[in-house]
């Protein structure tokens, strides 16, 4: 059972009301209001091209507690090596654009519509929206984006030219919240590559929770630019 929602209404059903999937409802918009409404509740939009907005929360979430992070020996020399330069919100556009045409195992098209990319870029002109750069020679061969609340930073989608790339702009992300505060990375469903790193699974139940708590916190809105 699907719940549908309508354009007129800014309201979502209880996310332990999604299905076995982690489907919750199906409809509604992609206005910055609704998106942010939806990531305080751990909810989250994931849909193809050819689909209605789906609407999303699993049980378990996978997350990434900053003081869990694991930096192989071989991506700690990449980091002291400054094989990268790393930078935040300089090219928010340029790099959702890069994710969404990035090639992915076992997938034909992208999750990331035109649709998302500009409800994305609409969050990032509202300061909610971050990404960051990873360049080599003045190159961008890597990066990732999401949503910062509170203090907690939920991951959308990253993507590398070349080796390390992705993982290193992760890392000093991962890094540089932990220094400013923040609890927890949402990585909202289990990948290889994010375990690797630290990221574990969590109930759902956990995670609301946590977002309860994350919703007294102040968000800290604007370019990170200056602040990382």
């Amino acid at each position: 059972m699907y719940y549908w929602l309508s354009d007129d209404e800014l309201i979502f059903p209880h996310p332990s009301l999604a299905n076995s999937d982690g489907i919750l409802a199906v409809g509604g918009d992609l206005s910055p209001e609704r998106i942010v409404l939806a990531y305080d509740n751990g909810i989250f939009p994931w849909f193809n091209e050819e689909d209605p907005i789906i609407w999303w929360s699993p049980d378990p979430r996978f997350v990434l507690y900053p003081s869990k992070l694991k930096v192989s020996k071989s991506m700690r020399k990449v980091l002291r090596d400054e094989v990268f330069q790393i930078t935040f919100d300089t090219a928010f556009e340029e790099v959702i654009k890069a994710c969404s045409k990035m090639p992915r195992k076992g997938q034909e098209g992208t999750w990331i519509t035109r649709d998302m990319v500009e409800a994305y870029i609409r969050l990032h002109e509202l300061g909610i929206a971050h990404s960051v750069e990873v360049r080599q020679n003045g190159v961008l061969v890597g990066g990732l984006y999401g949503i910062a609340l509170g203090r907690c930073f939920s991951g959308e989608s990253m993507f590398a030219k070349v080796s390390n790339a992705s993982k290193a702009g992760f890392i000093t992300l991962v890094k540089k919240l932990e220094a400013i505060g923040f609890d927890m990375i949402d990585c909202q469903t289990h990948s290889n590559h994010l375990e690797s790193l630290g990221a574990e699974s969590i109930s759902r139940d956990d995670f609301l929770i946590f977002l309860e708590k994350n919703q007294e916190k102040e968000t800290l809105r604007g370019g990170w630019t200056e602040l990382m």
